[in-house]
């Protein structure tokens, strides 16, 4: 099992390729890429007979940034017989671990949303068979994964539960709240489902906490933070939305959010401004090393070539930054299902007392 499937948004194969094999060589996976651009999905090929499974049975998954789902398989089944699918891959099952459940899920692009009522039904169908014969066992700690291009061409493979995305096709699916001021507030509440395990929500997202947007108008972020009952400074020239400042958790500060300075440190800082990488990087470093918020979640928009070295660099020198002035942190990025042209970061001090 050598072929490791990436699935990623549609125009960002080479990024998701190219992510890959830096971990993957990293660690002494060596291998080749093969891609399609704007075809949602990207596949690393290890020179080692069970590279792939080695990749996602070893390394990190939380690691990669541009990968929504990734599956160790086995190389692309190609004309099967669409009037006896079951039967045909059945006969290949033998060559995955036992798996606790199936899913069948199709590219995230126009072709591959026309699947995705086929890909129900025939999850659906060759669920009950593998149950039926015992080749499936809900304590197994892997999951089985076909990724259907067409009804009669598939990639069959697994990932591990605990070290890949728990959606179909790596996504989480969010409902637009009614009253947020924009659909942009999507990208935090999904940040926080990302990077923040549920369970610790009432320790890290809970009522009471002081928070700062930075380019909050009209404010999307500053609704998520205000939604889960903290009191919010909001930083922008622009005007905010009239039904979060009526919450009379808002406070509203007409300035720029490039020189604007707290007088006393924040539980968290938010920030979506449409500006420079490197800039936004370099404002993200002096609120965490000033000890002006204790927690981050901030989006970084991407150039037009170059996306991966520009997302690369940008984060080596925040923690370099970091480690310079001493201050202890967690670090995650990813580029999130409601992100298009940018990639969302987490960090948070971890350092005693502060």
């Amino acid at each position: 099992m050598n072929h490791l499937l990436l699935y990623c948004r549609p125009g960002f194969e080479k990024e998701c390729a190219a992510e890959v094999r830096d971990l993957c060589e990293s660690q002494g996976i060596f291998g080749y890429c093969k891609l399609e651009e704007n075809s949602g999905y990207a596949l690393f090929v290890s020179h080692q007979p069970n590279g792939a499974s080695q990749a996602v049975e070893q390394l990190d998954f939380s690691r990669l940034i541009f990968v929504r789902q990734w599956l160790a398989c086995l190389p692309l089944i190609d004309d099967i017989d669409s009037d006896d699918r079951i039967s045909a891959l059945l006969q290949l099952i033998d060559q995955l671990p036992i798996c606790s459940e199936l899913i069948v899920e199709p590219a995230d692009t126009t072709e591959g949303r026309e699947l995705q009522r086929f890909c129900n039904s025939f999850s659906s169908a060759f669920s009950q068979r593998l149950r039926k014969q015992g080749l499936m066992d809900r304590r197994a700690v892997n999951r089985m994964h076909i990724f259907a291009l067409s009804g009669t061409r598939f990639y069959l493979g697994y990932a591990p539960e605990q070290n890949s995305a728990p959606w179909p096709m790596g996504i989480m699916r969010l409902k637009f709240p009614k009253n947020a001021p924009s659909r942009s507030t999507l990208k935090l509440e999904e940040a926080w489902h990302w990077f923040i395990p549920q369970q610790d929500w009432d320790r890290y997202i809970s009522s009471g906490k002081r928070a700062v947007d930075l380019g909050a108008a009209p404010g999307g972020w500053t609704w998520q933070l205000v939604n889960q009952n903290m009191f919010v400074t909001a930083i922008d020239n622009g005007p905010m939305a009239e039904s979060l400042m009526d919450s009379g958790q808002v406070t509203h500060l007409t300035e720029d959010a490039f020189t604007y300075q707290p007088y006393k440190s924040f539980d968290w800082m938010v920030c979506d401004i449409v500006d420079k990488p490197t800039k936004v990087t370099g404002l993200m470093t002096r609120w965490l090393v000033n000890g002006w918020c204790r927690e981050t979640v901030f989006n970084l928009k991407l150039p037009m070539k170059q996306r991966y070295m520009e997302v690369k660099n940008c984060l080596a020198a925040l923690e370099a930054d970091l480690q310079e002035a001493g201050v202890k942190y967690h670090l995650a990025a990813k580029h999130l299902y409601h992100d298009r042209e940018e990639i969302t970061v987490h960090v948070r001090v971890m350092n005693p007392g502060f």
